[in-house]
């Protein structure tokens, strides 16, 4: 190590640890919420939806406090500056980018998810819709019904 402070390297690598904790917990909250997609729950979506939120607000203040850190110590890269002043804790840095891909992908399939059902949802809606139109026309305001005619005759060529 060389010129950082050793309270500044014991602060990055307690952050580092924190950051790698929350971030694993993010991706598992994630898989949670993928196979509840899977298997259109939607009930355990609505109690997840909260703790995602929250989740991911504490991820952003944990990713913005480390750049205010580097910034503080004139540094631009966190694997550089990692490598120069805390080599030790470069493989949480490498892990924490790994687990920040993996949270990419997965959020990013269960959106395609949310969009599919979404778009599933909407044609049974369109259907139901259009079938409801047609229905409004089976019976008159007599009771009897009133079914439309095609022009053609029963029987007739």
């Amino acid at each position: 190590m060389t010129n950082a402070p050793a309270a500044t390297t014991a602060i990055i690598a307690a952050r580092l640890n924190d950051e790698l904790t929350a971030l694993h917990a993010f991706v598992v909250l994630l898989e949670s919420e993928q196979q509840f997609l899977l298997n259109n729950d939607t009930d355990s979506l609505l109690s997840i939806a909260e703790t995602k939120s929250q989740a991911a607000s504490q991820l952003a203040e944990m990713a913005a406090a480390r750049r205010k850190v580097m910034l503080a110590n004139n540094s631009d890269s966190m694997e550089a500056w990692l490598a120069k002043h805390a080599p030790a804790s470069l493989p949480a840095w490498q892990n924490i980018r790994q687990l920040a891909n993996k949270a990419q992908q997965i959020n990013t399939i269960n959106g395609e998810l949310i969009q599919s059902g979404l778009r599933h949802n909407q044609q049974a809606i369109s259907a139901l819709q259009s079938a409801s139109q047609n229905a409004a026309g089976l019976y008159g305001p007599d009771g009897q019904p009133n079914l439309a005619s095609s022009g053609r005759i029963l029987g007739s060529v």
